[in-house]
Parts: C-alpha cells; sequence; structure tokens
C-alpha cells in the first residue's frame, strides 16, 4: 500500500508527477470541502507536503492522527506547530540551501528597483510622460550603509552581494558572528539609524514578531529604504504604511507581507514602494531543487532512514 499524503500546497507539476508514483495524494487546496476531506482521509494520512505560508497548523495536524512526516517546500517553519509536533514525534523538514542564492539575488534587487527608481521610470515610460520631461533623479546604491537583521544563510549571501557594491554592511544576530568582518549591533534600532538599507533576513517566530516597529523605522529615517524578503511577520505593517505615507520612511522593497496574499491598498499607488507577491525563491531551478528536496525528505523517511533536512 503507498503511504498516504496530504498535499496542503501544491508542488511543481512535474514533482506532483513524482509523488503519486509512490504516494496516494489528497490535495487539501484543491479540496472544495477541506473539512469533508481531513474527515474522510485524516485517520490514514502518514505524511504532509506544505510550503511556507500555510505551513502545518494545530488544526491540521489534530486531523491527521497518524501523521509521521511534514515536508515543508521552503524554509520557513513559522506556520508549523512545531511544539505539537515534537510532543507527537512528528519529523519537519525543510529546504534550506538551495534557496540561499534567489533570495539574496532578490534583495540586492529590491534595494537597486527602490533606490533607481526601476519601476516607477517604467511605469514613467508605459504611460507616455518622458515627452514633457524626465523623472525625479534616483539614489545612489553603491558605497551606501547597509544593515542586515539576521546573519544566517541568506544574510550572509546577501552581504556578499552587496560587497561588490561597495556598500559599508554591518548586522544585528541574537550574537556576533566570529568569521565575519561586518560590525555587529545588538541593538536593531542602532544598526537602523547608522544604515541607508535595512534588509530583513531573519526567522520568523513570536519573538520576531513586529520587531521592525515604529522606533526601528524612524531610526532608518526619511531617507532609508527598508527591503524585506523573510516574512512579513517581522514588521508592524501599520506602522510601516504610516511612515511611508508621512514621509518618515524614505521607501520599501516588499516581497512579503503580514496577511498573504493581502497587501495594504494604500502601499500600491507608492512610487518609492516596490511590491513582489513572495517570489524570492521563485525560479524555475531553485524551484525544482526544492520539490527535490521535499520528495528526498519523504522518500528517506519512508524508507526508514533519517530525513535529510530535519528541523523537528
Amino acid at each position: 500500500m503507498k503511504p498516504d499524503i496530504l498535499m496542503i500546497e501544491p508542488l511543481l507539476p512535474e514533482a506532483e508527477a513524482r509523488l503519486e508514483a509512490d504516494y496516494q495524494v489528497h490535495r487539501l487546496f484543491a479540496a472544495q470541502d477541506q473539512a469533508a476531506l481531513l474527515a474522510e482521509v485524516g485517520p490514514r494520512v502518514r505524511g504532509a507536503v506544505t510550503g511556507g505560508r500555510l505551513g502545518a497548523s494545530t488544526r491540521i495536524l489534530e486531523a491527521l492522527p497518524a501523521l509521521e512526516i511534514v515536508a515543508v517546500n521552503g524554509i520557513g517553519t513559522d506556520a508549523v506547530d512545531l511544539e505539537r509536533a515534537r510532543a507527537r514525534g512528528i519529523r519537519v523538514t525543510t529546504t534550506p540551501d538551495v534557496l540561499t542564492e534567489d533570495v539574496a539575488d532578490m534583495a540586492l534587487a529590491l534595494m537597486l528597483a527602490v533606490a533607481r527608481r526601476i519601476v516607477a521610470n517604467d511605469r514613467f515610460v508605459r504611460e507616455g510622460r518622458w515627452p514633457s520631461g524626465g523623472p525625479p533623479l534616483a539614489t545612489k546604491l553603491s558605497g551606501k550603509r547597509l544593515g542586515i537583521l539576521g546573519l544566517g544563510r541568506i544574510g550572509r549571501a546577501i552581504a556578499r552581494r552587496a560587497e561588490g557594491f561597495g556598500m559599508d554592511i554591518a548586522y544585528t544576530d541574537l550574537r556576533a558572528a566570529e568569521d565575519v568582518a561586518y560590525d555587529h549591533h545588538p541593538a536593531l534600532e542602532d544598526l537602523a539609524r547608522r544604515s541607508d538599507f535595512l534588509v530583513i533576513a531573519a526567522s520568523a517566530g513570536p519573538a520576531t514578531r513586529g520587531i521592525v516597529n515604529a522606533a526601528v523605522l524612524d531610526a532608518l529615517g526619511p531617507r532609508g529604504v527598508l527591503v524585506n524578503v523573510a516574512r512579513g511577520s517581522l514588521v508592524d505593517e501599520p506602522a510601516l504604511v504610516a511612515a511611508l505615507q508621512e514621509g518618515r520612511l524614505g521607501g520599501a522593497g516588499l516581497d512579503v507581507f503580514a496577511q498573504e496574499p493581502e497587501v495594504p491598498r494604500a502601499l500600491w499607488a507608492m512610487e518609492n514602494v516596490v511590491l513582489e507577491p513572495h517570489q524570492a525563491s521563485a525560479t524555475v531551478e531553485t524551484r525544482r531543487a526544492m520539490a527535490d528536496l521535499v520528495l528526498g525528505n519523504l522518500e528517506a523517511h519512508f524508507a526508514g532512514r533519517a530525513p535529510l533536512t530535519p528541523v523537528v
């Protein structure tokens, strides 16, 4: 008998085809009545495939009494009830490393897009405004001061790219890293105050919810730019909108939001804001590598081996 797998979020079509070859797959995301599907197949589901956005909530875990493994297609586990998983002995895996470079690329792309007004200038040309005069001047990126919130894999990859732009790099994290020369600022507000660009690359969770608050945004200031390629929950979103509306923050490049896919409408028309629909890891190459790792973790578990990239 093929093990039953619940798909909470989809994978690439070719990955789903591979999944169906080895497992009995039930697509929760496509069900018209999700409660009915959970009631029907929940008792025999042994594995779940999900993403960082939906994760595996307490409600889902409670509906799957035979669950053995949750394979997350991403690196975020803030939407997974890790405490419940630990208590029940459920393995939780993620897909680290394979998406690091793409997310770092997106951080630099957002920095450039905001600083050089790339999206606003694209609209300027498409709307036929160029013949009437040029757009406002942009801001230089090279040589500016970069602050990074979270110097993990992605934070370090961002820093390496920023070095190529001659940026003055500093960071904040739970502790100073001994293997880098960047300045460590224990207080996020202090880091923001010395930064022209503040990039969020930290993990999300209860301890970091709303950590980028009004005080941090005010420290970044009316010429500063906030870039978020981590999770929307790290930012006090109403405070961010207010800071941008009132000119207390210079701009923002946002790939993630607090209530995805909902984005505050006030941000839509702001020319100093670039919005992305959570696409930092969304390249064909990386999504294939992520799916391979999801399938590899499931294969290892059901073959009686340790998963490749366990979190729990």
